[in-house]
């Protein structure tokens, strides 16, 4: 009789013990290996950022991982935080008529139509001044390499801010909501690290 019982115990634990390994033995809940594999859809910036790593495998690398190739240094969100302050200071220069500041920032042909503009304003006896409600918002919207070593980033701006003219009629205030796709520019290999403004377009809000 006890022979028979230890044999039905036994047979009891194996049956439970079949069925604990059929739970614990499946993945449940996250991994940490799909952790891993769901980081770079935490944000565009990051993502794009991490797409970015050059493979060593031959193959011609376009967009930012053609950028990074070239200067390993690059950062988007600090391009990008840096882009907004150029951004803000090019308004605000060619609002005041600084010539010089444009000078740093701008490309030859984007700075000759900024000054025909400021021309034009002068000789209508008027003046100009901004004012940024808030900091102006900075999305990468694409990046490359053109020739060998001419880096070229493309930024989505968009931006709101009074303007405020004065002239020969009177003063008139303009609040402003823009959408604008600035393109800057930079020989990857130099020791120069500041970007060019090359290009401006209209761009959709």
């Amino acid at each position: 009789m006890q022979v028979l019982e230890l044999i039905i115990f036994a047979g009891l634990a194996a049956i439970v013990l079949y069925q604990l390994y059929s739970v614990l033995g499946r993945r449940v809940g996250r991994q940490p290996e799909d952790q891993a594999a769901a980081e770079p859809a935490q944000g565009s910036v990051r993502a794009v950022d991490r797409m970015a790593e050059p493979a060593d495998d031959g193959v011609a690398l376009t967009g930012l991982a053609a950028v990074k190739a070239l200067d390993p240094s690059f950062d988007v969100g600090h391009f990008l935080g840096g882009a907004k302050q150029a951004y803000e200071m090019i308004v605000r220069a060619f609002a005041d008529g600084d010539r010089a500041t444009l000078k740093n920032l701008l490309a030859p042909q984007v700075l000759a139509s900024f000054e025909a503009a400021i021309d034009q304003r002068e000789a209508e006896g008027r003046t100009e001044s901004v004012e940024f409600f808030h900091p102006p918002r900075a999305d990468l919207e694409k990046a490359d390499v053109t020739g060998a070593d001419l880096g070229r980033v493309t930024v989505r701006f968009l931006a709101e801010f009074r303007s405020r003219t004065k002239g020969p009629e009177g003063e008139a205030v303009d609040d402003r909501r823009t959408a604008e796709l600035w393109t800057f520019e930079r020989n990857l290999k130099s020791r120069d690290p500041n970007w060019m403004l090359v290009h401006v377009d209209a761009a959709e809000a």
